[in-house]
């Protein structure tokens, strides 16, 4: 009996090895960093969407609302001056509604400032909130002159003097949130990018052999771009994964309001998550790529 006799050489048995080590311990370190990395920067895109709006929001609010507070005079009272009052804002031209505050509602914008105690033993004006229209808001120039033509002596405050805080703290919170998005963005890139070449160092015996064996300097480029491209987008879709994971669970705790109510996010923010794979895909098929070109460009 031949000793051959017991192998089994046929074709459908045979499987090509992989033309580089797999190299699991140094794959599972970059894995677990770009992981890290990509679920903070989605989470930070996701944080800087909701600033977005939520600065956005703000503006809308001061913008599409004015507050006024009525003196009484002559012989009309206080109440009667601000129900007259009332109806003669809800005609002017660019208002959507102008309504008289109770007591007990006025009570409560005033309560954070005075505190409850205070609010007792002081009199409280009567306050009008007053609604405009999105296209075309009335001025507050333009209320002044309804109430003196009224003579209903009032105060108009079109929030113009909180405006440009408001839209200050916008701006800083739009730029805070991008800021660290693009800068853990960054960083994830630079992880893929740093560990790439350094894992191309790693197998440089390999490309050697591969190049002295005769393969063209092109094709072990590819090969290698497809490997750590699919490390990366592997590590970044589990980054991202995890991010859309936690933030989907954070939105069903805000409700209606998104995760914090100074902070709204809505569902369709958690789209981007999905850049984030395709990105690090990308860094790394081009890391790998410009990697393996210059150490073949050495080799004699």
């Amino acid at each position: 009996m031949s000793p051959f006799s017991a192998l089994d050489f046929r074709r459908d048995t045979w499987r090509p090895g992989p033309l580089l080590p797999p190299g699991r311990g140094r794959d599972s370190v970059l894995i677990f960093v770009v992981a890290i990395l990509t679920f903070l920067a989605c989470m930070a895109g996701i944080g800087s969407l909701g600033a977005n709006r939520a600065a956005n929001g703000w503006q809308a609010q001061l913008v599409g609302s004015a507050s006024v507070i009525i003196r009484p005079s002559g012989a009309e009272g206080a109440d009667a001056a601000a129900i007259k009052a009332a109806e003669v804002l809800s005609g002017v031209a660019g208002v959507e509604q102008a309504k008289l505050l109770e007591r007990r509602e006025a009570e409560d914008l005033l309560r954070p400032w005075l505190g409850g105690q205070a609010l007792a033993d002081l009199p409280i004006p009567q306050l009008i909130a007053v609604d405009l229209k999105a296209k075309s808001p009335a001025t507050a120039a333009s209320l002044r002159q309804a109430l003196a033509a009224a003579g209903v002596d009032g105060e108009v405050d079109d929030h113009s003097m909180w405006s440009k805080q408001i839209v200050g703290a916008g701006v800083l919170a739009r730029v805070a949130a991008l800021g660290a998005a693009v800068l853990l963005a960054l960083a994830a890139g630079a992880v893929i990018n740093f560990a790439t070449r350094a894992s191309i160092r790693a197998h440089e015996e390999a490309i050697h052999l591969l190049h002295y064996s005769g393969a063209e300097d092109r094709l072990v480029a590819d090969i290698l771009a497809q490997r750590f491209a699919w490390l990366s987008l592997q590590a970044a879709a589990i980054g991202a994964v995890l991010a859309a994971g936690l933030a989907g669970t954070l939105r069903v705790m805000g409700g209606t309001q998104g995760l914090v109510p100074f902070l709204p996010v809505h569902w369709v923010d958690l789209a981007v998550v999905v850049v984030a794979p395709i990105a690090a895909g990308g860094v790394g098929a081009l890391a790998a790529r410009a990697a393996a070109l210059r150490l073949l460009s050495r080799i004699p």
